[in-house]
C-alpha cells in the first residue's frame, strides 16, 4: 500500500520542473507565486513541485486554445 501512496505523490525539483515545462527556473518560481503550480517547501531552501500540478498546467494551456483566444474578432 505504501508504494501506491508514493507513486501518487511524486515531487520534482525546480530544475526538473523547468526542464519538463521548457522554461527557466525563474518562470517556475513565478508559476508557484501565481498559484499555477502546487509546491512544497522542505526545509529552508528546498522546494519541490507536485507532478500532478505540472500535468494540470500543461493541460490547461493547449496550443489550439491559445490560437483561438488570440484570433481577431
Amino acid at each position: 500500500m505504501a508504494s501506491t501512496t508514493t507513486a501518487a505523490r511524486r515531487l520534482v525539483s525546480l530544475v526538473k520542473a523547468a526542464e519538463i515545462l521548457g522554461v527557466s527556473t525563474k518562470s517556475v518560481r513565478r508559476y508557484i507565486a501565481a498559484g499555477d503550480l502546487d509546491a512544497v517547501r522542505l526545509g529552508r531552501r528546498t522546494i519541490r513541485i507536485k507532478t500532478e500540478s505540472l500535468d494540470r498546467l500543461i493541460d490547461a494551456h493547449p496550443v489550439n486554445a491559445w490560437r483561438e483566444r488570440s484570433a481577431p474578432r
